[in-house]
């Protein structure tokens, strides 16, 4: 059944959010301010944990719903070691039970009340892919595939994985879904290295774009692959998110 969109929603604002592990818990702060401003954009996208946390965004969950989520995640949600390893040493099927406990079944993404990208790396032509249709899970379970530790995903013929590979700041993912203005949040962090410089320069370019909303939280000295730093995140977040909304308006 297919849910209702709601009317106050903006359907050509687009969000993209970036890939980085536990430094996702920073979009749910940049949710929260969002809502409590209320823009409310209609197009959500995200890569890796981006899209974890735009998943539960565009199922319809508010800021509160999703900040306990953040708080309450081990990453035993999405992964599990395998003693059948093939193509990676964990199982990220729990994803699917995952989702059938939060919202009540996994759901498809085009019956989800916002519309919804999940950015994946097809493995065979080294090129993004925007996953906007079909199962929730199967889209969440490839964006999050790092090769070698979590399996990659079979969808429509293709093989899939880790969306950060080729396209860890989803911008023209939400473009391709209807975008015409875009908050873009990338996960900045001062140490990143001449290796991520395509996305550095990328992010460069979204920052002189008039249509683009750029909002970085700092990275700096938060953990990456624990989630003991979840609430500081959520707290950047929200600092970044009042700061580039608030330079935006003068």
């Amino acid at each position: 059944m297919q849910r209702e969109k709601s009317p106050d929603e903006d359907p050509l604002l687009g969000i993209a959010l970036s890939g980085g592990g536990a430094f996702g818990a920073a979009h749910v702060g940049v949710l929260q301010v969002l809502e409590e401003r209320g823009i409310r954009p209609g197009i959500v996208t995200g890569t890796s944990s981006g899209a974890l946390v735009g998943a539960a965004y565009a199922a319809g969950l508010d800021g509160a719903a999703i900040e306990r989520i953040a708080r309450g995640f081990r990453w035993s949600r999405i992964a599990r070691w395998t003693l059948q390893p093939r193509w990676g040493l964990l199982d990220t099927h729990v994803v699917t039970t995952a989702i059938h406990r939060l919202l009540g079944e996994d759901p498809r993404i085009e019956d989800l009340p916002r519309r919804f990208g999940a950015v994946a790396t097809d493995l065979r032509t080294r090129r993004a892919v925007t996953l906007d249709s079909g199962p929730l899970s199967s889209a969440l379970r490839a964006t999050i595939a790092v090769p070698g530790l979590l399996p990659p995903v079979r969808v429509g013929g293709r093989l899939l994985a880790d969306g950060g590979m080729v396209d860890n700041v989803p911008h023209a993912a939400a473009r391709s879904l209807g975008a015409e203005r875009v908050i873009v949040v990338h996960l900045h962090a001062k140490w990143e290295n001449v290796r991520m410089m395509r996305t550095v320069t990328a992010t460069a370019d979204l920052a002189r774009d008039p249509s683009v909303t750029l909002i970085q939280p700092e990275m700096e000295r938060m953990a990456q692959w624990t989630m003991r730093d979840v609430p500081r995140l959520i707290a950047e977040g929200q600092r970044a998110a009042n700061a580039a909304l608030d330079t935006r308006r003068q």
